[in-house]
């Protein structure tokens, strides 16, 4: 079984944890472990956050996708803002998918321990197994993917075998 959904969400900080209840709420139904689900949801989180933070002042929302596939739940956080400064359009070395090379993943050094900001993409990598970090092909923006690989409770009834 597959479950996905997607999300277009205003860019307001209200919108946060919707997505963060929405997930937590399609994990637990499915029967994903507690731990993970807790895992994934701070780590959309984050994601959203920065989005909401990030995002083009003009663009009044962003989009989630989330799909659970088997045992792999994979998130995709899309805004419309200025991009990584660092990386071109597009797929390319720094992406890890089925169809391209695996590439050194990127980390992201942790702020210092009194910074209000800068601990996102460094949570994200943590609490996940996979990131990838691209903007967007031919417009503006950034998309955050992460994958998590998952565990599920005893006697789960959507347990994927």
């Amino acid at each position: 079984m597959s479950i996905w959904w997607s999300l277009h969400l205003r860019r307001e900080a209200a919108s946060v944890p919707l997505a963060r209840r929405l997930l937590l709420g399609t994990m637990e139904t499915a029967g994903v472990d507690p731990d993970v689900c807790y895992d994934l949801s701070l780590a959309l989180s984050e994601a959203c956050a920065n989005a909401v933070e990030h995002g083009d002042g003009a663009a009044e929302e962003y989009r989630v996708t989330a799909f659970i596939d088997g045992d792999t739940c994979r998130i995709e956080v899309t805004d419309s803002g200025p991009g990584f400064q660092d990386r071109p359009s597009g797929p390319g070395p720094h992406d890890r998918s089925p169809r391209t090379e695996p590439a050194v993943p990127r980390r992201h050094t942790p702020a210092p321990a009194q910074a209000e900001h800068g601990r996102g993409l460094f949570l994200i990598e943590a609490l996940t197994d996979q990131v990838r970090y691209r903007n967007r092909t031919g417009r503006r923006g950034a998309v955050v993917s992460f994958d998590k690989i998952l565990k599920w409770r005893e006697g789960a009834l959507l347990q994927m075998p």
